[in-house]
């Protein structure tokens, strides 16, 4: 099972951090999401690339695959 890493650049409070958490965590496949608010990376293993992209998007901010 893949662990992906995100940038997150507009990430910066607890609210940020629970959306994504909230978002990304409903999608099927994925095991675990990792929310680093003073990195602004979020670590997600398993499920789909686009999924996930698009659950990041869907809490309000953008990402990039690092």
């Amino acid at each position: 099972m893949a662990t992906r890493i995100f940038s997150v650049p507009d990430m910066h409070c607890e609210h940020c951090h629970n959306a994504i958490i909230a978002e990304v965590s409903s999608l099927d496949g994925v095991s675990t999401v990792d929310v680093d608010a003073d990195a602004k990376t979020v670590s997600v293993t398993g499920g789909a690339l686009d999924e996930i992209t698009s659950a990041i998007d869907e809490a309000g901010y953008g990402s990039t695959l690092l």
